[in-house]
């Protein structure tokens, strides 16, 4: 059952992405979506990504709210960082240690820290679970110590919705 959701979700975020891509909300773009959707996945088929555990809406939408926040607080410190007077501020790469079991959740903390303005992952070391990102404005130790309480919030709610310990399972099932 697991499986069959997840295809109807992939062809149905494919399609959703065909529609937008060619901008008007019609009976034949959605058709044609799904068909292309359908093809991608039976021609250019991914392999199996091993996915445990459930999903917890309560943590996943205080995620999505703390990622919205960030940001809105990311862009406005990024535009205050532009328009202040003096020198560009001072810009680092940072190591950030994460102790996420899955791939799939080490990969869509990667993304988060993409997407918040004012970092970007260079590289994840997927064997030692860390991530090197670089940030704008290291200037200070409190610039640094906010990018890592913000990594930290990340991974705790990512952990909370999607890799509890008491649901989780090694790849194979066995305990």
């Amino acid at each position: 059952m697991r499986a069959v959701t997840l295809r109807i979700f992939a062809v149905s975020a494919l399609a959703t992405v065909w529609v937008l891509l060619w901008g008007r909300f019609t009976i034949p773009n959605i058709v044609m979506g799904v068909v292309v959707a359908i093809g991608i996945m039976v021609l250019l088929p991914l392999p199996p990504v091993p996915v445990q555990g459930r999903v917890h809406l309560v943590p996943l939408m205080k995620l999505i709210g703390l990622f919205a926040w960030y940001l809105v607080a990311s862009s406005g410190q990024l535009m205050w960082l532009a328009v202040r007077p003096g020198p560009p501020p001072l810009t680092g790469v940072l190591r950030v240690q994460l102790s996420l079991k899955s791939d799939l959740v080490l990969v869509l903390a990667s993304a988060i820290t993409t997407l918040i303005p004012g970092s970007i992952v260079l590289e994840i070391d997927q064997v030692r679970r860390l991530l090197y990102c670089h940030v704008i404005d290291v200037g200070s130790a409190k610039a640094v110590e906010r990018f890592y309480h913000q990594a930290a919030q990340v991974e705790r709610l990512l952990i909370e919705a999607f890799e509890r310990d008491d649901e989780w399972l090694p790849v194979g099932g066995a305990a």
